[in-house]
């Protein structure tokens, strides 16, 4: 696929099912979490560092409904590719009114989900391939910054760090947002790990002539601003 891997989050309970999602995915060059239970893949969830998700309806814990109207109701905007056992129209029903984009019914042919994620990525812009800010485009397919005629490459976690800045433009983004969506969930980095690769980016900004500034608001965090037309 190339560039930065798409994270796919599979809620599932069926443990050999879930883990050869995971595989057959993985070659496909996504980035996956495995989890078994509906409260466990709820809690993945809502740190809202997947780009889909894929969620089972028959779950130890809360069900996939509950999880679906729970992520909804908490903002959650990523595609939900919801799987059952169950082809009845009333379950169809009722998972697209909890929040479900699509419903695929097993058994299923992996060439069928594989399809589906797809379509799902597409309708939700994922592809997009770039973003920009000011006179400055990051381009995602490469995870490098450009700026007119120079560009500079980014590490994988500058890369992280540069598109949630970019997605929040103006907007301020907290250094514990950025610890959670960067590091993930479980990491011991702390807050000085934000601050040394804003420093990182501030450097590679300049250096190919961007009018970006990251602006450190204290307690509030970061946000963009420019210097010439945003």
């Amino acid at each position: 696929m190339g560039g930065i891997a798409l994270k796919i989050l599979i809620i599932e309970d069926e443990r050999t099912l879930a883990d050869s999602l995971k595989v057959m995915l993985n070659s496909k060059g996504f980035e996956t979490d495995t989890v078994y239970d509906g409260e466990s893949g709820e809690q993945y969830a809502l740190l809202d560092v997947y780009d889909l998700i894929i969620l089972d309806i028959m779950l130890p814990g809360k069900n996939g409904y509950q999880v679906a109207k729970s992520l909804r109701k908490n903002h959650i905007s990523a595609p939900i590719l919801m799987l059952t056992a169950r082809a009845d129209i009333e379950d169809k029903v009722q998972g697209l009114n909890a929040g479900a984009d699509y419903y695929l019914t097993k058994p299923f042919d992996s060439r069928e989900l594989l399809a589906c994620i797809n379509a799902l990525l597409r309708r939700q812009g994922t592809q997009v391939n770039e973003l920009v800010f000011g006179n400055t485009h990051l381009d995602l397919e490469s995870a490098a910054l450009v700026c007119g005629e120079s560009s500079v490459s980014l590490s994988a976690r500058e890369f992280e760090v540069m598109r949630l800045l970019m997605t929040s433009g103006k907007n301020h983004l907290s250094k514990e947002t950025l610890l959670t969506k960067v590091w993930g969930y479980d990491s011991n980095a702390v807050e000085n790990h934000v601050e040394v690769y804003v420093g990182f980016l501030r450097k590679k900004l300049t250096s190919i002539g961007s009018d970006i500034r990251i602006e450190a608001v204290r307690r509030l965090g970061y946000h963009l601003e420019c210097d010439g037309q945003c």
